[in-house]
């Protein structure tokens, strides 16, 4: 649902971002992960219509950006880092606007449904600048579904929401994410993490990475890593998980667990379940222990700084 090839875009001499090439297909939430300065409201802004590219093609839904913006807009929902909304204006009635502008049928209908949708039907009456920040967001989202967009393009749709109203969020993306394409911008990077089927990386313009989270641990650990925890005394546990054929870089933890490391490619874990149940331990916990996103992140952008 979209396709980016070749994408570069120059604000006189500064080049924002660089021959940009990536894919979102449908029933997809593909994280976009970058330091500030690196590109990622330039692309959005490009995807949705915004502005044009300085080069480059991009798709959305099948249309092209620049030769076809009018299509793209009736199929993208955006929500901008900053909501842009009327303060004076009742929540009810700024979506009734909205949806107007858009000239959607029924569209007191279409408004009580994403209104339940965002959890904020009990806010309806209520003026837009009397509400909290992390509401305002809602109400960002709300506009940005109302014409039940094929494509939802969020930047930063967390940012301002207490706990509880992040997590109800992100149950709303994963569940608009199984029948729409979603590209979305964060900080958090557990929330990339926890929410996203493929994180892109873009550092100066330029992505740098494009996986799975897990994938990309692989490919820069070149192994994997387990911890392995019984239960009572686990001191010669180490010894054990040794005997192992393939098994390396063996340590044990303070907390009497033991944490090994085997080369991509080949899963040790259920021949070391084996050893270790019949070397007479009660196995506890036998899990992965990948690199976190962050430290993903991290090596991949100062990687490409050095560079």
């Amino acid at each position: 649902m979209i396709k980016v090839s070749g994408l570069t875009k120059d604000y006189g001499a500064r080049r924002a971002i660089h021959n940009l090439s990536f894919d979102a297909k449908q029933g997809e939430i593909v994280g976009f992960l970058g330091p500030n300065g690196a590109g990622k409201t330039t692309t959005m802004r490009i995807l949705t219509g915004y502005m044009p590219p300085s080069d480059g093609e991009a798709m959305v839904a099948g249309y092209d950006v620049v030769e076809e913006s009018l299509e793209v807009r009736k199929r993208v929902g955006y929500l901008p880092e900053t909501v842009p909304l009327y303060t004076d204006m009742v929540v009810f009635d700024y979506l009734k606007y909205m949806g107007d502008l858009r000239r959607l049928p029924d569209v007191e209908d279409r408004v009580d449904e994403v209104l339940d949708r965002v959890g904020l039907l009990d806010r309806a009456q209520g003026f837009i600048g009397n509400l909290s920040k992390g509401m305002r967001q809602r109400v960002g989202l709300a506009q940005a579904l109302l014409h039940q967009p094929e494509v939802l393009i969020l930047d930063e749709p967390t940012i301002g929401l207490d706990p509880g109203q992040v997590v109800e969020i992100r149950e709303l993306i994963r569940e608009i994410g199984k029948e729409k394409t979603v590209l979305l911008s964060t900080h958090l990077l557990n929330e990339a993490q926890n929410l996203c089927d493929r994180v892109l990386i873009i550092n100066k313009g330029k992505i740098v990475a494009e996986d799975t989270t897990e994938n990309l641990q692989a490919r820069l650990l070149g192994a994997e890593r387990v911890v392995v925890k019984v239960r009572g005394d686990g001191d010669q546990l180490a010894e054990t998980i040794k005997e192992v054929k393939g098994v390396r870089k063996i340590e044990t933890l303070e907390d009497g667990a033991v944490e090994f490391e085997f080369a991509s490619g080949k899963d040790l874990r259920p021949e070391v379940a084996k050893q270790v149940i019949k070397s007479g331990y009660d196995l506890l916990e036998l899990r992965p222990l990948g690199m976190s996103l962050e430290e993903i992140f991290l090596e991949l952008t100062s990687s490409d700084k050095k560079k």
